[in-house]
């Protein structure tokens, strides 16, 4: 992960924990509905990690959020 690309990263990371706390989905859960570790959804939200588009997408169908809007900047 490029370090300018960052923010991004956290961003991103912010947005799954906060649609993941909305749905009360635990990590375990949706790691497990995404069919990844608990560890590399933790990395992830703490934006730890390159992501692929590939899981990016597999997260939102599990939240029920259109992708997008794990990229939006919360205001």
């Amino acid at each position: 992960m490029k370090l300018i690309y960052e923010s991004y990263y956290q961003n991103l990371g912010q947005n799954i924990a906060f649609y993941r706390n909305r749905r009360k989905l635990t990590q375990l859960k949706l790691s497990e509905l995404v069919e990844i570790s608990r560890n590399h959804l933790s990395r992830i939200e703490n934006a730890d990690c390159a992501v692929s588009l590939d899981t990016v997408f597999a997260i939102a169908d599990a939240l029920g959020v259109e992708p997008y809007k794990l990229f939006q900047d919360k205001e």
